[in-house]
């Protein structure tokens, strides 16, 4: 591992850079966007920041905070977008190059971590252990679990995550497998029926979800796509910044979706 620093004696950009990717490894994982470094600033970088979204109240609490780097889930850049830099984008981008911040950004690499992603971190809260994987690139989690019925477990997300859900239950019963994704995950439903879930926990809920939750008796549980993944982008900052020597600061913007 590269841990080189600037002569001031500050870690390098790069080398940030590089134990990020070690870490999460984004070159497994066929992406909605760039995973790593999206914005480039100081090479010196004493200051981590992490975050859920790289959102224009979140590069303004960094720049507060006096942040030399910002690490999140949801970046600038996705696929599909049209380049332009306009509106929100202009906004959000003349901060961080005004102030010199880097953005780092992982999506699906930050889910999947096995210890330190949204999907270990939560399931970890829940007091939920991964037996099985489904879904597309395996980011779906299942395993074993032990509440009365669908309410039970709802209620006990509710507690995890600190806001209501929202829950499709089918009176099935007891709960004995759990699956969970976190974001929006509600594509995965269907799999997770699959891979023998009683229960299906996300972040999201669309329209067809509620049917088959009635329809095939799984209850579906959607706890909010930003309270799902706050816990990911902490994890591995602050993992990093530890090893690195860094100080490291998460700065949690609600968003009530």
């Amino acid at each position: 591992m590269d841990t080189s620093r600037t002569p001031a004696g500050l870690v390098g950009r790069g080398a940030l850079l590089r134990r990020f990717d070690e870490l999460l490894a984004p070159e497994r994982f066929k992406d909605y966007g760039p995973n790593g470094l999206q914005v480039e600033g100081r090479d010196g970088i004493r200051h981590l920041v992490s975050g859920v979204t790289a959102s224009r109240a979140l590069i303004e609490a960094a720049v507060a905070a006096g942040a030399d780097a910002l690490f999140v889930h949801h970046g600038l850049f996705w696929r599909g977008h049209d380049g332009r830099v306009t509106g929100w984008l202009k906004q959000r981008l003349a901060l961080l190059l005004a102030h010199d911040i880097s953005l780092f950004a992982y999506h699906l690499p930050l889910d999947a971590h096995p210890t330190l992603g949204n999907n270990a971190q939560l399931g970890a809260r829940l007091g939920l252990v991964a037996d099985a994987w489904f879904g597309e690139q395996a980011l779906g989690c299942v395993g074993a679990a032990d509440f009365a019925d669908a309410e039970a477990l709802a209620r006990h997300v509710e507690r995890t995550v600190e806001r209501p859900v929202l829950l499709v239950d089918p009176g099935r019963g007891p709960i004995r497998r759990v699956a969970w994704c976190t974001g929006g995950a509600q594509g995965y439903f269907e799999a997770a029926i699959a891979a023998g879930a009683d229960a299906f926990i996300t972040g999201e809920i669309s329209e067809p979800q509620a049917h088959y939750a009635r329809e095939l008796g799984v209850a579906f549980i959607a706890c909010g796509h930003h309270a799902s993944e706050r816990y990911g982008a902490p994890a591995v900052a602050a993992h990093v910044a530890q090893e690195l020597g860094l100080r490291h600061s998460f700065i949690d913007i609600d968003n009530p979706a």
